[in-house]
């Protein structure tokens, strides 16, 4: 059992809308700013402050206590968080796990980013489904309302995906398919069910040009979730499209929204997210409803697509908003959720089986 040291002092939350929220400052105690959202799993803190996703995102979780198995050795979606910063109502001081090594706060602080705990959290994912695109700071001081903007303003320049790809080719043995990975913030379970699977992977960075792909040998190409707006990225998916249409390809997350826009289709952000891991999602042929795990802020706009090359596979059951697509003539398929499931239920693993299926049926190549 590890005892995380107590908190370094007060902090606040200070909002765009001028509301300050009071509370303990645990982890680095920096100044730190970002898109305010929430979070409505019980479990998987540990993957939710390493999942590239979350870049430049101040994570606000529903769950009142946060923090009470600790953090392992074993549960890391990436090397280094790229999350902003947590908020909690109620942070564990003394986590008990037997695969425990590190108390939140102190992975807080070895990381470099702030928990702020003792927090209203209830109070705060109404005020962000009211508003929507909510920003804030942490600070040890409340702030105005011309620095929050300020603030705003800078964060507005980062490049997300940019900050989280890899910087250079990765290679995984395995005696499988050949998988090419375009690291968009990939999550590193993505990556591990498929080595699982046998396939031999190689990782390589979200700007990587068709040609290099090409020149790998792929029998599949498999687009990667990631953080940010994904319009952002459409001055790269001319160069996308050209392998997507020459390969059997997955795309999940901002993978399935950047294969939309390689199609003519188009995107827009929800109100306030999907981030959880029990979100329904109907499989549109069978009917068949599955829990999701999820961690997206932006949805393909089905109203533009075009309906002659892509076509809806998946949708949500709260919204009704598009969770999957499939091309009506190549083996291209995606999906909005997270078929990878660490954290949150596991009921859509079949993707990566499909995906592998897609690339035997046209016979690329034959594996034992």
């Amino acid at each position: 059992m590890t005892v995380q040291k107590k908190g370094n002092g007060v902090g606040y939350l200070t909002l765009e809308t001028g509301e300050v929220f009071a509370g303990t400052l645990h982890g680095a105690p920096l100044l730190s700013y970002g898109e305010v959202v929430f979070h409505t799993g019980m479990t998987g803190y540990q993957e939710v402050m390493t999942d590239p996703s979350f870049a430049g995102q101040i994570v606000t979780f529903t769950y009142p206590l946060i923090g009470n198995y600790g953090i392992n050795d074993s549960d890391y979606e990436a090397a280094q968080p790229a999350l902003s910063g947590m908020i909690v109502s109620e942070l564990c001081e003394q986590p008990s796990h037997y695969r425990a090594k590190h108390s939140l706060a102190e992975a807080a602080e070895r990381f470099g980013f702030p928990i702020l705990a003792g927090i209203d959290t209830r109070t705060i994912t109404k005020l962000v489904r009211k508003s929507g695109d909510l920003f804030g700071v942490i600070a040890d001081r409340p702030l105005g309302a011309e620095e929050v903007l300020a603030f705003r303003c800078k964060h507005a320049k980062k490049s997300l995906v940019a900050n989280v790809s890899c910087s250079q080719i990765q290679r995984y043995p395995g005696h499988r398919e050949h998988i090419v990975l375009v690291d968009l913030g990939m999550k590193q379970s993505i990556l591990h069910n498929l080595l699982e699977l046998g396939c031999r992977v190689t990782v390589v960075p979200f700007d990587t040009p068709f040609s290099q792909i090409q020149s790998l040998q792929p029998d599949g190409l498999l687009f990667s979730n990631g953080p940010g707006d994904p319009s952002e990225l459409i001055a790269y998916c001319s160069e996308w499209r050209k392998a997507a249409e020459k390969y059997p390809t997955l795309g999940i997350c901002l993978g399935h929204q950047v294969l939309a826009l390689m199609f003519g289709g188009g995107t827009e952000k929800l109100a306030y997210g999907h981030r959880g891991s029990n979100h329904p999602v109907k499989e549109l042929t069978t009917g068949k409803v599955y829990m999701t795990s999820q961690n997206h802020g932006y949805v393909v706009k089905e109203e533009t697509l075009d309906k002659r090359q892509l076509a809806v596979t998946y949708r949500n059951v709260n919204d009704g908003s598009v969770e999957g697509l499939r091309h009506v003539s190549l083996p291209i398929m995606s999906v909005q959720f997270h078929p990878e499931a660490h954290p949150g239920p596991n009921d859509t693993s079949h993707i990566f089986h499909q995906f592998l299926q897609s690339m035997r049926v046209i016979g690329a190549k034959h594996y034992a």
